[in-house]
């Protein structure tokens, strides 16, 4: 009775896919829990949370060897779709291994900037790494979905004849089709040189267009900037490449501050440098490094008076520059008014009793 049980085709059919379908469980449960033994030891760079990310493409994966197989057909009933399963196995296993390789690139690159915070004060390496992991991101994935799709196409035999004719006849084509993707094709590799040279980098402090603000993020063909008043500024990668434009964090985040004043010519220095001296240290916007009073100009009416002082970063600046010049202003109001600056009339005394005014 066993033998004959076993030598019935559509009985062994069922055995094989039943085998089958056992395999591929005792290899997807035993990856999820490879998988999570590592992503609870600390001493492994998985994160906690990848294998959920991975287990199912996997999944996908194994499940496309269970369509080849012609056990499956025959217990079916679909032993004359062999074209058909075949041809979704191949698909679903293209499909499964991309997904599989874009999930491992965003995990690896994940892991890497956990360990960089661009949030804090002296983030110029935590910058440049955040950057050109996001640039490279793209890329890749750009990469891989392109030749997932030709593969996928290149399977089918008839679009593989279409294909080959094509390159065979590509010559002129290719070079029309050349010209007209110029500009495409540039801002894609200005997009890949700002990845490699980084003019710009991700939270860089930037005067563009004469709008002032920070990089926001990076693609290969567009940038955005968050201006002050957040509104976006969208700008082509192309324009870093070709354009002058000022990046105020380029190697680092410190940066000078001004405060000019016009002042008469009666305004006593020493005494503002040392109100400047007190109103800087009196605030944490200050990072002890630069503190100056000087007179950079004179004109007949005025004096031009620059305070100079240092911050952290330019957002410290601002604000410290809009606190001191404020200061500065009621100093002189409250005890040197006749410091501001005034026009004068001059009044010749003869030339008025002349007159008799």
């Amino acid at each position: 009775m066993i033998d004959s049980f076993f030598k019935n085709t559509a009985n062994q059919s069922l055995i094989y896919v039943i085998v089958a379908v056992l395999l591929i469980l005792i290899v997807y449960f035993s990856t999820v829990q490879i998988l999570r033994k590592f992503g609870k030891d600390p001493n492994y760079v998985i994160p906690k949370h990848a294998f959920k990310k991975v287990t199912f493409p996997l999944f996908v994966i194994l499940f496309s060897f269970l369509l080849r197989m012609e056990s499956l057909r025959s217990l079916v009933g679909l032993e004359d779709y062999t074209y058909e399963f075949k041809k979704a196995s191949t698909l679903l296993f293209i499909f499964g291994l991309t997904w599989l390789i874009l999930n491992i690139i965003k995990i690896i690159k994940n892991g890497v900037l956990e360990k960089y915070d661009v949030h804090t004060s002296d983030n110029l390496k935590a910058r440049k790494i955040t950057t050109q992991f996001n640039i490279l991101e793209r890329i890749i994935v750009f990469v891989v979905i392109v030749l997932a799709i030709g593969i996928a196409l290149m399977s089918f035999e008839n679009i593989r004849e279409i294909g080959v004719s094509i390159f065979a006849s590509a010559g002129v084509a290719g070079i029309i089709i050349g010209f007209s993707a110029q500009k495409m094709i540039g801002t894609i590799l200005a997009g890949i040189q700002i990845a490699i040279t980084q003019p710009i980098k991700i939270d860089d402090v930037v005067i563009v267009e004469g709008e002032w603000g920070r990089i926001e993020e990076i693609t290969l063909t567009y940038v955005v900037i968050k201006i002050w008043d957040k509104r976006r500024l969208v700008v082509p990668s192309t324009y870093f490449i070709e354009n002058s434009f000022q990046n105020w964090t380029k190697t680092s985040a410190d940066i000078l501050g001004t405060v000019f004043l016009y002042t008469d010519y009666k305004v006593p220095f020493d005494a503002l440098r040392k109100e400047l001296t007190r109103i800087l240290e009196a605030t944490d916007l200050w990072d002890g490094e630069v503190n100056n009073i000087q007179v950079t100009d004179s004109k007949a009416n005025y004096v031009e008076v620059r305070a100079l002082m240092s911050a952290k970063d330019s957002s410290s600046a601002w604000d410290l520059r809009v606190m001191v010049r404020e200061k500065l202003i009621v100093f002189l109001q409250q005890n040197y008014p006749e410091s501001l600056a005034h026009t004068r009339i001059y009044l010749n005394e003869g030339e008025v009793d002349k007159k008799g005014e």
